[in-house]
């Protein structure tokens, strides 16, 4: 999730990882007007509720922890991450000022994560690094039926998948 994360906000809080707890589920979502994502996770949850943190902090926190149950709790201003003897104060950021996250469209199809990430790695490679075309920057991902076609270009270089 911390990649989703803009390196430069526009504004502070858009560099908050938004957690919300409820129904038996933790998700955790990121958004910045450009680029939006979203993992939910089962979880025992005591209390539903919604804390935004830094969302980098929060990530270099969770790189450190030990493989064992994490416990996170909320007093209003802070919040708190337990796991094992290590405990962690993160100052919370506010959540009225986080933006609406877009709705999520709905799904048309699966394919096994290392099957599409191999042929995001294949194609990626051709586009262009230049931000002056930001239109070459990107992987375009075609879906027609039952075939997903991943393809990308730098004007000079073209993959296909």
């Amino acid at each position: 999730m911390a990649r989703s994360l803009p390196a430069r906000p526009p504004a502070p809080v858009l560099a908050g990882l938004l957690l919300k707890a409820e129904d038996g589920a933790l998700s955790f979502s990121s958004f910045d007007y450009e680029v939006s994502a979203r993992v939910s996770v089962d979880a025992e949850i005591d209390e539903d509720g919604t804390v935004l943190v830094s969302g980098r902090l929060l990530a270099d926190i969770c790189r450190a922890l030990p493989n064992r149950p994490v416990e996170i709790s909320t007093d209003g201003v802070r919040a708190t991450v337990v796991c094992g003897s290590s405990r962690f104060t993160l100052h919370t950021l506010p959540v009225e000022e986080y933006p609406a996250l877009p709705q999520m469209p709905t799904a048309t199809g699966t394919v096994p994560g290392e099957v599409f990430a191999s042929a995001a790695a294949q194609v990626a490679i051709a586009a262009g690094r230049d931000d002056t075309l930001p239109v070459l920057t990107g992987v375009r991902i075609e879906i027609e039926g039952d075939t997903v076609t991943l393809a990308s270009t730098d004007r000079y270089r073209f993959a296909v998948r």
